[in-house]
Formats: structure tokens, sequence, C-alpha cells
């Protein structure tokens, strides 16, 4: 199973490197397998390497729902 998470690039490095924010965690990932990437893009991340840009609302809608998964289930009385 592989799993590719939304994250946001906060920093462009040197030699095809950026840093990105993965729900306030920055982690440096590589950009060589994707081109005209920008400040405040989003981009799919696996394995520490950007697979592809992704669309801003598509990011939000992802990223909720990833959000929605981890909440705690609500009690419930009897």
């Amino acid at each position: 199973m592989c799993l590719a998470l939304p994250a946001r690039i906060v920093a462009l490095l040197a030699d095809d490197e950026a840093v990105v924010d993965l729900g306030g965690v920055h982690k440096t990932i590589s950009l060589a397998l994707v081109d005209d990437v920008a400040l405040g893009d989003y981009v799919i991340i696996h394995t520490g390497y950007a697979l592809s840009r992704l669309d801003p609302a598509e990011a939000a809608t992802t990223l909720a729902l990833i959000s929605e998964a981890q909440a705690p289930a609500p009690v419930r009385s009897r």
C-alpha cells in the first residue's frame, strides 16, 4: 500500500529540493520529478519526492478529509 500526501511548499532550495509543510511539520523533499513549482504550491509527496502539483482546492479537500479521519469518534449516549 502506498500513501501520498498533499503538502505546501514553504521554501525552495538548491538542487531541486524544497521544504514542505505537512500539518505543521516541515520536511525537505526532492522536486526532481516535477516541473514549474513555486513557493506556496501544493504537491503530492511520496517517500520524499514530489510526484505532481495539486490544485489548491483539491489539496484543501484532501487535507480536510485526512483531518476528519484522524478526529476521535463522537461519544454515543445510551
